[in-house]
């Protein structure tokens, strides 16, 4: 199926008008998402990437609507996992909870500028050189090792070296002002903590694009197809940020679901490469007959893989006790900044929040608990929260 121009004009005014609805009607007053607004939105924009891939499938064929939904599925689980380092990120600038809508939707925007494009370049240099396969494949494999790893523990500090360098040439003000970039501090203008935030984001989002764009030429190289599974899998990223939250870190496997994927896909672009062939060193410059991985397989195994990892996720009782005493630190480091939140709704939403998991902390077996290394760290936060509470509240 040939995209016209038509087509593709059409597409890219489509997400341009979703993003400017999101802005425009949900992001221009600052507010804290409510659940129930978090799941109807993100439920709106999985509907509406699935009704565009069925549409794929009708007009475009089995091949392609099963490249479209490989790609979505593998670009969105990425997303998911790019959450966690956004979540790191705001949480070590302080965003007010208010105002991380605008941050994340900055995020998304910018991710989908560069990932466009990346997509592009890489399409051109897989069109004028067939041994790109071999490049993006190796990038894969290695992606797939460096998830493997074992974290160094230093994963609450927003401290790469984008963010450092931002630091170095952005003078802020020590406070937000609103959602404000500029404020004026004695007299002057100067930029605020956000736009240190947003560069944050910003940079943040290049990297992951060394990654998923490679991923998702391993599934189709049809331009079209990678470019509105990559966007699709971007819209609602937002709304999904606020219904995850504090469920994030439950996801423990995550990480080497991933590197299942993306070792996949790597060696997939390795055999498409073996079978695309024109390197003189390699079978004389011969096509290499080997088994190509069909499009069926790959979404069958993107999907398998997932499943497993969500649901070893969920049951493990290690995930649950990760969880419980990450979100404890989270919320108690919320309450105990008090430049949080100004609405007093939300702190005392924190507050109880905290209390539930302070209860489900007393009821985890201590084994799980003290597998965390920042245990007895967490308790002694918690019992400052509950100390600052009795001030504020006068008990």
């Amino acid at each position: 199926m040939n995209v016209s121009p038509l087509i593709w004009g059409i597409t890219i005014l489509v997400i341009l008008g979703l993003l400017a609805f999101d802005y425009f009607f949900h992001i221009r007053k600052a507010h804290i998402p409510t659940l129930r607004e978090a799941a109807i939105w993100s439920s709106i924009y999985v509907g509406l990437a699935v009704v565009f891939g069925v549409v794929v499938l009708i007009f475009g064929g089995a091949t392609m609507g099963g490249e479209y939904f490989a790609g979505y599925i593998t670009e969105k689980a990425l997303s998911v996992d790019n959450l966690f380092v956004f979540l790191v990120i705001m949480a070590s600038f302080k965003v007010p909870r208010e105002d991380q809508q605008k941050v994340l939707l900055f995020g998304i925007v910018f991710a989908l500028i560069a990932r466009t494009g990346f997509i592009f370049a890489g399409a051109a240099l897989i069109n004028t050189w067939s041994w790109m396969f071999y490049i993006f494949g190796i990038i894969l494999l290695i992606t797939a090792g460096n998830l493997l790893k074992e974290e160094d523990g230093e994963g609450d500090d927003a401290d790469n070296f984008i963010i450092k360098l931002a630091k170095r040439f952005f003078k802020t003000s020590d406070k937000y002002d609103g959602d404000k970039l500029v404020t004026v501090v004695d007299g002057r203008k100067v930029l605020t903590p956000m736009l240190l935030v947003m560069v944050a984001i910003g940079g943040t989002d290049l990297l992951f694009a060394l990654d998923s764009i490679p991923a998702i030429f391993g599934l189709t190289q049809n331009v079209y197809i990678v470019f509105t599974a990559t966007a699709f899998s971007l819209m609602g990223l937002r709304q999904l940020y606020f219904l995850l939250d504090g469920l994030l870190d439950r996801l423990i496997y995550l990480a080497y679901g991933l590197a299942a994927i993306l070792a996949f896909i790597g060696v997939k672009l390795v055999l498409h490469a073996l079978h695309e062939n024109n390197l003189p060193f390699i079978n004389g410059g011969k096509h290499v007959p080997v088994f190509e991985i069909s499009t069926g397989l790959s979404l069958t195994v993107i999907i398998g893989v997932l499943a497993i990892t969500i649901v070893a996720s969920l049951i493990s009782k290690s995930g649950k006790a990760q969880t419980v005493l990450n979100n404890a630190r989270r919320h108690s480091a919320s309450y105990l900044e008090l430049d949080y939140t100004a609405d007093a709704g939300e702190r005392e939403r924190v507050y109880q929040q905290l209390m539930v998991e302070e209860n489900a902390i007393q009821n985890l077996e201590v084994k799980f608990r003290d597998k965390h290394k920042d245990s007895e760290e967490i308790l002694e936060q918690v019992a400052q929260a509950h100390a600052l509470h009795e001030k504020m509240t006068g008990r």
